[in-house]
């Protein structure tokens, strides 16, 4: 790996007081956002090249992936990421990272799994075992589990699709409830949705078809074997090793999303600092200057850097936990004095209003569906124009139905109060 004290040595020592090479500004990596986030550019030609572009949509709405796709593909229907979901097969639904539900390319299983998913599905599978002991529904909570899991696949082995009321309705192992949470905030959960989120984030079986609306997650689940065929499986789904994968997701991230510092990278994996300093060391990126931080940027996008133009100007009214927004833990640089309007205690992002490479506002739906802007800083009149008219665009598009995001944003409450 290239140190960025000797990177700024060697760019000095050639008398670049001020070279590129040494520091990327502010202006540039939200010229890099705008292309890689396929924001502004050349727009992706599918639903497959958008999600190759981004690692993944987020999904934890279920409207979202619907409204990401929007933003970037010219003349999007939902009947688009539908054929490529259900029909086609290209992309699946897969908890992973941060035990976040993401649409993923298909391919991409063999590294998401093992790098994202597989951290998931041990800490929910150690929670389920200590729940099941304490709710006395077996002294052996690992026994059980291995037992139940073992229910469900030999129930799905016949490729069939099933929701989980009604793989509890025929297997009496999946049936009662257990305890979740402590104190005020425990409840009684039902266990078989719980033993499902463990096999799916194995990557044993997978969302398939939804039952309701594509605004909502009421999802039918299936063998992972039998949803993609055993002879996709034969060819893409093996999983590589752990630092194989870790290695190949960070370099998934610093082309989409690069330049970025190494906190970025950890807290979008969900890994450690070691294991992300690990795979830094084996793909030898270059370290830069963001703005008296150190980055990282693979080495053949900083070569282009100094050849990139600046976007035209762009706009974009991205949804709530879009992949762009929850890119990036350090977002100082893209969102300015806006944090504790755009994004939740807990760092979830509701709608936004992009404007060449920044959040600039919020939007929200009155009663009647009417897509609702509110700039928190001055962008121009015909930036302006160009945001009104991209509301009244998504207006038409949503067609009158209100999607609510799971965690709204207190600008988004705020607009949403006052819509009349």
């Amino acid at each position: 790996m290239i140190s960025f004290d000797k990177l700024k040595a060697l760019i000095v020592g050639a008398g670049c007081q001020d070279g590129a090479m040494q520091r990327i500004s502010v202006q540039q990596r939200r010229a890099m956002l705008a292309r890689r986030q396929r924001l502004a550019g050349p727009a992706p030609t599918d639903v497959e090249d958008l999600v190759r572009s981004l690692v993944c949509l987020h999904a934890t709405d279920p409207a979202s992936i619907y409204l990401s796709a929007w933003a970037r593909i010219p003349g999007f229907a939902r009947a688009d990421l539908d054929r490529a979901l259900y029909a086609d097969r290209t992309v699946i639904k897969q908890l992973a990272m941060r035990r976040t539900l993401f649409v993923i390319d298909r391919d991409d299983l063999i590294d998401v799994q093992p790098a994202g998913a597989a951290r998931v599905a041990g800490s929910e599978s150690r929670k389920m075992i200590k729940m099941v002991e304490e709710a006395g529904v077996a002294a052996d909570g690992a026994r059980w589990l291995r037992r139940a899991s073992q229910a469900v696949l030999k129930a799905l082995s016949d490729g069939r699709e099933a929701t989980s009321t009604e793989l509890a309705a025929e297997l009496p192992i999946l049936q009662g409830t257990v305890r979740a949470g402590s104190g005020k905030w425990s409840a009684d959960v039902p266990i078989s949705p719980r033993i499902l989120t463990i096999l799916g984030a194995e990557g044993r079986v997978v969302r398939a078809t939804n039952r309701g609306p594509w605004y909502t997650s009421r999802p039918r689940w299936a063998s992972m074997e039998s949803w993609l065929g055993q002879s996709r499986l034969n060819q893409s789904w093996q999983p590589a090793d752990t630092a194989t994968a870790h290695r190949r997701m960070v370099q998934r991230w610093l082309q989409s999303f690069g330049p970025g510092t190494a906190m970025d990278l950890k807290w979008w994996l969900g890994s450690t600092v070691a294991a992300v300093n690990r795979s830094l060391a084996e793909l030898d990126p270059v370290e830069v200057d963001l703005d008296g931080r150190p980055g990282y940027l693979l080495a053949d996008d900083l070569d282009q850097l100094t050849d990139d133009q600046p976007p035209e100007p762009w706009i974009a009214l991205l949804p709530a936990l879009d992949p762009t927004p929850m890119g990036w833990t350090d977002r100082d640089w893209y969102l300015g004095d806006h944090k504790k309007l755009v994004y939740d205690t807990n760092g979830n992002a509701g709608p936004t209003i992009w404007c060449d490479g920044r959040i600039v506002g919020g939007w929200w739906q009155d009663p009647a569906g009417t897509v609702i802007v509110r700039l928190l800083e001055e962008i121009g009149s015909d930036a302006a124009a160009a945001v009104n008219a991209e509301a009244a665009d998504l207006t038409d598009w949503l067609g009158g139905k209100v999607v609510m995001p799971r965690f709204p944003s207190p600008l988004a409450k705020l607009v949403g109060d006052q819509a009349p």
